[in-house]
């Protein structure tokens, strides 16, 4: 069915078809636990305020290779945060989400930090860097 026909259908006032979806972790590289929750308020405060609305999801289970640290399998409960949108407003916006997804990244001392963007998984890496645990990056 096409998408304005089930939008008449519905008498919808909105229809966006691009979905972005956000993993927050639970721990760092090392597996130290993070402020999950200080995270997804953030990650919601600018899906909310960028695109319109985000829904986060209760923890999953997960892991990922961490090949910067030889092949180290690192256990995780990310919660998993979605967002629909549309193309323009993704192009427009990204440099702000992308501006939180570093921060993230480097404050809570990840290897990468991924999002999917409808069927593609995009992925920024961080490079390893030793420091004391707890210490946020400048």
């Amino acid at each position: 069915m096409a998408k304005l026909s089930i939008t008449r259908q519905f008498a919808a006032t909105k229809a966006e078809s691009t979905l972005l979806v956000l993993f927050i972790p639970s721990v760092d590289r090392l597996q130290h636990p993070i402020d999950q929750k200080t995270w997804i308020d953030q990650a919601l405060e600018v899906l909310g305020t960028q695109f319109g609305g985000a829904t986060a999801f209760p923890k999953a289970r997960g892991v990922w290779r961490d090949d910067a640290q030889g092949g180290r399998l690192v256990f995780d409960q990310p919660v998993v945060i979605q967002c629909y949108t549309n193309a323009k407003a993704l192009e427009e916006r990204a440099p702000a989400l992308r501006e939180f997804l570093v921060q993230m990244g480097e404050e809570t001392n990840q290897g990468a930090v991924g999002l999917v963007i409808d069927r593609d998984y995009l992925e920024i890496q961080f490079p390893l860097e030793e420091q004391p645990r707890g210490k946020k990056r400048p």
